[in-house]
């Protein structure tokens, strides 16, 4: 297939590498001129995946509309808060019948719209039935180096071919048709991760974490149901599955944000001091703000909103929630 990649960061360049050893024509989007010329030159991506090589079939470039045109298949590897500028300069172009697919994971500030969403908001002329969502626990750093890795695809028509395009010897993709839930579980895993880290920073042990993360899931379930998404895809790849891998892993920057924070360090000085995106700080605020207009009670999320946006002392907060209304677990 002919392949745009839209963004170059860690995981656009990696799944760039995939698609391309798969046997497709690929084209890889990057925002910066400077940066695509960089990478164009050296084929590397120092600030992102360094030391790993990007072969010379896959085309660089820094113009959007030569990036998609004629294109079978559109990856969107933007961050979230960035896709509606990024995209806004296609906002009228003729897709015809392109795929789109987003790794992207989170929840736009100020519209609480998931990724899906944003896309048929920006791009008037794709068909919903044309957007999907990758998903999963699958780190960029892991699949550069080919290390076994299983992600999902949700949408409603043409999962089966995605799911062709993408997968090897090391990459395995299966489908679901429930994309509202895969969104979800990728969005909010993010803010659970940062409450995670916030625990190991603190010094609290595996009983917190585990805590954390159980509870977490309950969450991310709670709020996707009532968006009207499939439970039983929070219990696979995209939900408990990424919550997982995202809350305990040392290649999670949401759950390194937590660590810092639990640490005692301000989230001004640690945003300045990442090179990458830490999609949870916004998508924590912008879940928080759902949350509120849909009734929805979740805990963890508002603490960590509290934490990141209040000033509030994570021992406090972790207080606040241990001593709340003893109830039933559902």
């Amino acid at each position: 297939m002919k392949i745009a990649v839209l963004g170059a960061g860690g995981w656009g360049t990696t799944l760039s590498i995939l698609l391309n050893e798969n046997g497709n024509d690929v084209t890889l989007w990057e925002f910066n001129p400077e940066y695509a010329k960089t990478l164009s030159e050296y084929r590397e991506n120092f600030y992102y995946l360094p030391k790993v090589k990007i072969p010379r079939e896959i085309k660089i470039t820094n113009d959007l509309e030569s990036a998609v045109f004629g294109k079978n298949l559109i990856l969107i590897s933007t961050p979230t808060q960035y896709i509606r500028n990024s995209l806004s300069a296609l906002a009228n172009f003729n897709f015809k019948d392109s795929l789109i697919v987003s790794v992207s994971k989170g929840i736009e500030i100020g519209t609480s719209l998931l990724v899906s969403d944003i896309l048929t908001d920006v791009l008037k002329k794709v068909k919903r039935k044309n957007i999907f969502c990758l998903s999963g626990p699958s780190h960029a750093e892991e699949v550069s180096k080919k290390i076994p890795t299983a992600v999902v695809c949700a949408g409603h028509s043409h999962s089966k071919l995605i799911q062709k395009v993408f997968s090897n010897d090391y990459f395995r993709v299966y489908t679901n048709n429930d994309l509202i839930g895969t969104e979800v579980g990728g969005a909010l895993k993010n803010v659970i991760a940062i409450a995670a880290g916030i625990s190991d920073g603190a010094g609290f042990g595996d009983n917190t974490k585990a805590a954390i993360m159980t509870r977490g899931i309950n969450e991310i379930m709670r709020l996707g149901l009532k968006m009207k998404a499939k439970r039983e895809t929070f219990f696979g790849l995209s939900g408990i599955g990424d919550l997982i891998v995202t809350c305990s892993s040392p290649h999670s920057r949401n759950r390194s944000v937590g660590e810092q924070i639990g640490k005692g360090k301000k989230l001004n000085s640690i945003l300045k001091e990442m090179k990458m995106v830490a999609e949870g700080v916004p998508t924590t605020k912008s879940a928080f703000e759902l949350s509120k207009s849909l009734n929805i009670e979740l805990p963890i999320t508002h603490q960590v909103h509290n934490i990141l946006f209040k000033d509030k002392n994570p021992l406090f907060a972790t207080g606040q929630l241990m001593k709340r209304n003893l109830k039933e677990e559902k």
